[in-house]
């Protein structure tokens, strides 16, 4: 398990496009010796910051709860994205600041198609892979990303991220945790987590605002202090 050191000041790309942000679910991915389409496959795009999350159908048992491949299975991953473009050619990067596995031998770089405006073919620059993706419909409007401080006011290295009424987590700590799950009537229904024990908890969670670069979470019965990195209203 690797992480970068958190950095919530250091974005310098513009942001993405609109019609990257929402939550993606990848419906296939293709190499030259793999067909997968059962994967389960959550990415969540703001306007600047990305979070990623991967569970193997193999990576739980038939009631949901883990198997022992669990952690070396799974996957998942947060940082900030990069738009280019080479002639016609759009270009996706993903920069990682937080990641479950060791860090990449080579840049998580593809080219983007959008077939249409809900969904995009992927293609790896760096290596050969195909994914589809599809966005959730649920997952556009409100545009909100969130880094947790510590008591000092320093960076934790917490993400909160939410578009639309998807919300996802990232705690890169010893227990690497990202969950994702959605936002209905004030309470935040985890689906999928790199912690099998979260899945399927139902918690109260109100996000709000206190100043230009300040808001407060709280979540259950705790009440924390948070760094506005996108505040993006629904239109």
């Amino acid at each position: 398990m690797k992480t970068e050191a958190p950095s919530a000041a250091s974005v310098s790309f513009p942001k993405v496009p609109d019609h990257y942000r929402g939550v993606w679910v990848r419906t296939l991915l293709e190499t030259p010796t793999l067909r997968d389409a059962s994967t389960c496959v959550r990415w969540m795009q703001t306007g600047q910051w990305h979070a990623d999350l991967r569970v193997p159908s193999s990576a739980r048992n038939a009631d949901g709860t883990p198997t022992l491949a669990q952690r070396q299975s799974q996957q998942g991953f947060s940082g900030v994205t990069e738009i280019s473009h080479a002639g016609d050619t759009e270009i996706c990067t993903w920069h990682r600041r937080f990641d479950f596995l060791p860090p990449r031998p080579t840049p998580d770089t593809g080219t983007m198609v959008f077939e249409t405006p809900e969904r995009v073919i992927e293609r790896g620059i760096h290596s050969e892979y195909l994914e589809v993706w599809e966005r959730m419909p649920e997952s556009v409007g409100v545009c909100i990303a969130l880094a947790g401080t510590t008591i000092t006011g320093a960076d934790s290295g917490e993400r909160l991220l939410q578009t639309g009424s998807c919300v996802m987590r990232v705690r890169p700590w010893q227990d690497f945790e990202i969950s994702f799950g959605s936002l209905r009537q004030g309470v935040w229904h985890i689906e999928h987590s790199l912690v099998p024990e979260l899945e399927g908890l139902a918690l109260p969670l109100s996000l709000q605002r206190t100043g230009e670069h300040t808001a407060t979470v709280q979540l259950a019965n705790q009440v924390s202090a948070w760094k506005v990195l996108e505040w993006t209203d629904a239109p």
